[in-house]
């Protein structure tokens, strides 16, 4: 699935299977979240929408029901925080 890169709220990247009319976001904590049943005029709006975080939670996160396939990521330790200590 190609995906979309995406700067708006906590969403990163989204991408649209026509196929299998799947969804999958990835949100800023690395996290991804897929959804079925997803017609192609609601990618659409998602991926040319100015404000795509709030259209994805009113239109997709209320809407359908997902399921998630990659977890956040673990904290990371800042390479930093050794020299300067951890506050």
């Amino acid at each position: 699935m190609e995906m979309k890169r995406l700067n708006s709220g906590r969403l990163r990247a989204a991408g649209y299977e026509r196929g299998t009319r799947t969804l999958r976001v990835e949100l800023d904590d690395g996290s991804a979240v897929e959804y079925s049943g997803v017609g192609e005029e609601v990618w659409r709006r998602l991926a040319q929408s100015g404000s795509a975080w709030s259209f994805y939670r009113d239109a997709i996160e209320e809407e359908f029901a997902g399921r998630r396939v990659a977890q956040p990521r673990e904290a990371r330790a800042n390479p930093l925080d050794e020299l300067f200590g951890k506050d």
